[in-house]
């Protein structure tokens, strides 16, 4: 006959065992914390700080997936100037998950502001291909605000000066300048695309541009981020503060349930986001398909076309997911101190944010379904017919989209994708309010994450049966009792033995 103290003991180790988990276990902060370790312009590796190497400095003699100070290199970043060549080292290890900035290729500056800088408006290809002359007859994006979470914006560029309102600095909190300064030039760059000013003959015009911009810094120097939470923060305080379209171009190759979250308030909220599809890595050997979170049902995922318009741009990474298109080479940007040429669908992505702000700005009570619905409709067809993985459904036509007649969207279109339920505008939480991962994301992790890094931004789920949950907590309950009992009987016996 077991004995009352086995009894106990065994009882209380039963019910511990079984006791259900209080809460999910989300990953802890970003463990990259030492620097970036890597970087990629357009296929061109650049590394920054490498256990104290110099800038630029070549490292084709380490192997894949070298450890430097303790880290693996793991990251795919760009967005800055053309640096070293790494031999065709690889900068991701096969099934690692990364998180990675837009890969854009910067050449060098074509001009300061206030010189001679003409020829940056003649440049300017994409304002004759999308017709924009015509489209501005019928809007130009006034009284809509379209944040940009990136690596900040330079609000006192020539091109953008009176068109950037006070923002949110989440990367360097202690200067409280609100994201209107941009340490790297890509969000400067994006920002212009979208809202430079047209009431001049010089500089960047953007495709909407008496929008306003509202900044959001989310990228640090190395215009990276570690941790999809940071996006995720952003993109929540930018649909608080008066965001209408949000424009992401940014992503990494794994899921984020926070990310996802806070993309669902912003559907909630009927704000339109835009995102980059993601470029091709040169050196990585695979790639992971469209970037999140241009993946997520109902955000546009815009993929990158070459100058002639017909043609996907070779750097350009599509799938199933792929949206519209819109021009991505051979670009003029403006970055603070002047002006640079850029590629990559980073710089798409910002054309289709900026014809969202013109139809808000046309029928600013127009549902973003139907602004969404609108875009989709009036895309010029390319590659094969209707909607396909390489084009999305074709190029976008900012004119058509303005004009042509369309009838209205129920619900988000594009929310008809896996995992369902997480694209549906409607009615959204209080701001600040607790909102948890949409349920259809619980499933998903990314493909391999590096052993002590939180690289995608990942919360893992605690894992719990949904059927069982009653059960459970009968048979807790029972063991609880009988550990009591047990424990009584144990007492009992030592009391009488003493005594």
């Amino acid at each position: 006959m077991v004995s009352g103290r086995r009894l106990g003991v065994a009882a209380l180790a039963g019910f511990i065992a079984l006791m259900p988990a209080a809460s999910p276990a989300f990953a802890g902060s970003p463990a990259l914390t030492t620097g970036p370790l890597s970087a990629q312009v357009s296929g061109l590796p650049f590394v920054s700080h490498v256990s104290g190497l110099p800038l630029g400095s070549p490292l084709s003699g380490l192997p894949l997936a070298s450890h430097v100070s303790g880290l693996p290199l793991v990251s795919r970043v760009a967005g800055l100037p053309l640096a070293s060549h790494l031999g065709g080292l690889p900068l991701a290890e096969p099934g690692a998950a990364d998180e990675v900035v837009e890969g854009t290729t910067f050449s060098k500056p074509l001009a300061d502001p206030g010189a001679a800088i003409d020829t940056v408006r003649a440049d300017e290809w994409q304002l004759q291909a999308l017709d924009l002359t015509d489209a501005w007859t019928y809007a130009d994006g006034t009284g809509i605000t379209v944040a940009v979470i990136d690596s900040g914006v330079d609000a006192h560029h020539p091109d953008l000066e009176g068109q950037v309102l006070p923002g949110l600095d989440l990367v360097n909190t202690k200067t409280g300048d609100g994201g209107d300064t941009d340490p790297v030039g890509h969000g400067t760059t994006v920002s212009g695309i979208i809202a430079g000013r047209n009431d001049d003959s010089t500089g960047v015009v953007g495709i909407a541009p008496k929008a306003k911009i509202l900044p959001v810094r989310v990228l640090d120097e190395d215009n990276r981020y570690d941790d999809a939470l940071i996006v995720a923060k952003g993109l929540r305080w930018a649909v608080d503060h008066g965001a209408r379209v949000v424009n992401l171009s940014l992503g990494g190759s794994a899921n984020s349930p926070a990310l996802a979250a806070a993309l669902d308030y912003a559907f909630a909220k009927d704000v339109v986001v835009v995102a980059c599809t993601g470029n091709v890595s040169a050196t990585a050997s695979t790639n992971h398909g469209v970037w999140y979170p241009a993946r997520e049902p109902g955000v546009i995922a815009v993929a990158g076309m070459e100058r002639n318009g017909t043609d996907l741009w070779s750097g350009s990474i599509t799938g199933k997911e792929t949206v519209v298109t819109a021009p991505a080479t051979d670009l003029v940007g403006a970055k603070p101190g002047g002006y640079w040429r850029v590629q990559g669908t980073s710089f798409a992505a910002p054309m289709v944010a900026g014809t969202a702000a013109l139809i808000r700005s046309r029928w600013p009570d127009m549902s973003a379904s139907d602004v969404i619905n609108r875009i989709i409709r009036t895309a010029k067809d390319r590659g094969a017919p209707g909607r396909d993985d390489a084009f999305g459904f074709g190029l976008i036509d900012p004119t058509g989209a303005l004009t042509a007649v369309v009838p209205e969207a129920a619900s988000n279109p594009l929310d008809n994708t896996p995992p369902a339920g997480v694209a549906r505008f409607g009615s959204a939480p209080a701001p600040g309010e607790a909102q948890s991962a949409p349920s259809g994301d619980t499933g998903q992790q990314p493909a391999a994450v590096v052993p002590g890094t939180n690289s995608g931004g990942w919360a893992a789920p605690a894992a719990a049966e949904a059927g069982g949950s009653h059960r459970g907590r009968f048979i807790a309950i029972a063991l609880f009792v009988i550990s009591a009992l047990a424990a009584a009987v144990t007492i009992r016996r030592f009391a009488t033995t003493a005594g």
